[in-house]
């Protein structure tokens, strides 16, 4: 299974909700279905939330990366650069669950008291939930129910109750706006080039490009880059498109030459020397698997 990042015109991540004008994703995943056990870093106007079931990931969120063990989990607010992965390859069971704060906003008042204030606030990027501190772990909890309540007959209304239950426990613990605060217009910017990226990854890309997204020197542009994500702009750029080829093999009947050329890379044999290096294996060797993988299933 390859799991796939859509953009909005904004360049923020296009989230396949469960139900049609009810924004909630929530699934129970494996890290591999991630390609290389790696999440595409991404943003979004929703508020995420992992619980990790069974073998540990890192977690990585506007540059700085924590590790989530088992029976853990994280919180990340609204508009943050984040992913997980995991550094070993090793598998990682967990609940994922992105859910748009408009649907705690009924009343204009709970919506500038209780939630504005949260999601605005720039000392609460994210907040491991650890299973040892107790209101930790009842959002924890709520999270796992949220989760079940899927097979339920009114997921809706009970996904929608328990957000809110989960959203006071988040609201009462939540640090105050005088703590230092991080660059926001950084990460602005650093959206800006990381959507360019996304919207345009087929097409030839320099370094001047990307950092013309951000209306920034070059220079500039590596440094925000290597602080948030950990790469470099072009070692971004050719994990995305690989990561794009990857999902093409899952998804399309397209010649290995035709993926690399949609994917952005500049010929065949590059492309093939580039997939080999980042996964030690050739494209071809990667899309004979998916189709063994296939006709097993069958």
């Amino acid at each position: 299974m390859s799991v796939l990042i859509q953009l909005k015109s904004d360049r923020s991540e296009n989230v396949a909700y469960n139900f049609p004008d009810f924004p909630v994703y929530i699934d129970r995943t494996l890290l591999s279905d991630y390609p290389d056990y790696t999440a595409v870093s991404h943003w979004h106007d929703d508020v995420e939330f992992i619980t990790v079931i069974s073998g540990e990931m890192q977690y990585n969120i506007n540059g700085e990366t924590v590790t989530l063990a088992s029976g853990d989990g994280i919180f990340v607010n609204a508009r943050q650069l984040h992913y997980g992965f995991s550094e070993k390859r090793e598998e990682c069971q967990f609940i994922c669950a992105v859910l748009h704060p408009v649907l705690l906003c009924g009343t204009a008042g709970v919506e500038q008291n209780y939630v504005l204030p949260v999601i605005t606030n720039e000392c609460y990027s994210y907040k491991l939930l650890r299973r040892e501190v107790m209101w930790e772990e009842r959002i924890l909890e709520v999270l796992r129910q949220m989760h079940a309540s899927l097979s339920h007959s009114a997921p809706q209304l009970e996904i929608q109750g328990l957000f809110f239950r989960l959203w006071s426990i988040l609201y009462e613990h939540a640090p105050k706006q005088n703590m230092e605060k991080r660059d926001g217009r950084q990460l602005g910017l650093l959206r800006e080039m990381v959507g360019y990226i996304q919207k345009n990854y087929s097409e030839k890309m320099s370094l001047t490009d990307i950092a013309g997204a951000g209306n920034m020197c070059k220079s500039k542009c590596g440094e925000l880059f290597r602080r948030y994500t950990g790469k470099t702009p072009i070692q971004y750029l050719t994990d995305y498109r690989l990561k794009k080829s990857i999902e093409m093999m899952n998804t399309s009947e397209l010649s290995i030459g035709e993926i690399g050329y949609e994917a952005g890379f500049s010929g065949a044999s590059y492309f093939s020397e580039t997939f080999k290096k980042k996964f030690g294996y050739s494209p071809k060797e990667y899309r004979r698997t998916i189709s063994e993988e296939k006709k097993l299933d069958l």
